[in-house]
């Protein structure tokens, strides 16, 4: 009986998905100011759902499949990509390192997540001055959306869609093509978010000289007024129509918190009209968490041999490689 759990370290909460056998056993959210205040929440939790398989731990911007037992400073820095003058602000997901540092302290066999920085299957033009093709938890969505679209292709190699995932802060657009992730436009270099205002201006960036991790959050649709809703509609439709002008695809799966809000539903409806076929991203049966802690735990299945083996031979996540490190100057230890 193969155990294994999937999460999610969102700006909001972090989610846990219990899976025995690819089935939903058991499923936690637990809000950041009860986590700050009783640290042990985590191991307790974990220590309830043992015995356990594997843990797909907090991967924030993705490791190339590393092991909890060979993590290393450097790598927590990869995975956070936060400034050290800057720790401890209330911005981001608060309390990332110290969740992290909890799934490590549990015993139980963790394994961190490639973002799409690291996959083979996005060709290296159009990684090009990027982190941000697609954090973690937005490679574990497009996980789920797979799973769901192979019952419609007909088979991996015929699965080819668009994964449009409107966060609590940040909007991700990844394109999936005959079962490989292939482009994305995601975060802080995708469309407009909520709280987020999507891809600098360089221009802008140089004269602002210092930016803070906190600019990150700023400038999306919440933040800009009257002029909110239609910047927040044509950014995503422009990056949804660009990235089906290299790769075409028909399906478009839509997720997020940010469709909670109906106004924004209703934003993204407009925006992706006419681009294809728009579809709800399903859950697992009887899951209830955030689609990101679904598809975590589907991909600790497949890399630990479960039922779904053949997602993450799909996805190519064995051959994972490369480090952030590849883009940015590493910072001075």
């Amino acid at each position: 009986m193969l155990r294994v759990v999937g999460t999610d370290p969102g700006t909001s909460s972090l989610d846990l998905l219990l899976l025995s056998d690819g089935e939903v056993v058991d499923q936690a959210r637990l809000e950041p100011g009860r986590l700050r205040d009783e640290p042990a929440l985590v191991a307790d939790l974990l220590a309830r759902w043992k015995p356990l398989d594997l843990v797909s731990a907090p991967s924030g911007y993705g490791l190339p499949l590393i092991r909890g037992v060979l993590l290393t400073e450097d790598h927590l820095e990869q995975l956070s990509l936060v400034r050290t003058e800057e720790r401890g602000r209330d911005m981001g997901v608060m309390g990332f390192r110290s969740w992290v540092r909890a799934f490590l302290a549990s015993g139980v066999p963790t394994v961190f997540l490639p973002g799409g920085l690291h996959l083979p299957t996005i060709p290296p033009h159009r990684k090009v001055g990027a982190i941000d093709l697609g954090t973690a938890d937005k490679i574990a969505v497009a996980a789920l959306a797979l799973h769901v679209d192979v019952r419609y292709a007909g088979g991996f190699d015929q699965s080819t869609f668009a994964l449009v995932e409107i966060g609590s802060a940040f909007s991700a657009v990844l394109v999936v093509n005959r079962g490989r992730i292939v482009d994305a436009s995601a975060g802080s270099r995708g469309p407009i978010g909520l709280r987020s205002g999507g891809a600098w201006d360089g221009e802008v960036a140089c004269w602002r000289k210092q930016i803070s991790k906190e600019d990150l959050f700023r400038g999306g649709m919440d933040d800009l007024g009257s002029i909110g809703p239609d910047a927040f509609r044509e950014s995503l439709r422009r990056h949804v129509a660009g990235l089906r002008s290299i790769t075409p695809f028909d399906r478009i799966y839509i997720s997020g918190r940010g469709l909670e809000r109906p106004e924004v539903s209703d934003l993204v409806d407009g925006a992706l009209s006419g681009l294809g076929q728009t579809l709800p991203l399903p859950g697992l049966p009887g899951a209830w968490v955030k689609h990101s802690a679904q598809g975590a735990a589907i991909l600790a299945d497949a890399l630990a041999g479960g039922r779904f083996a053949a997602i993450a031979d799909s996805l190519h996540l064995t051959e994972a490689a490369g480090s952030v490190w590849d883009v940015l100057e590493r910072p001075a230890q």
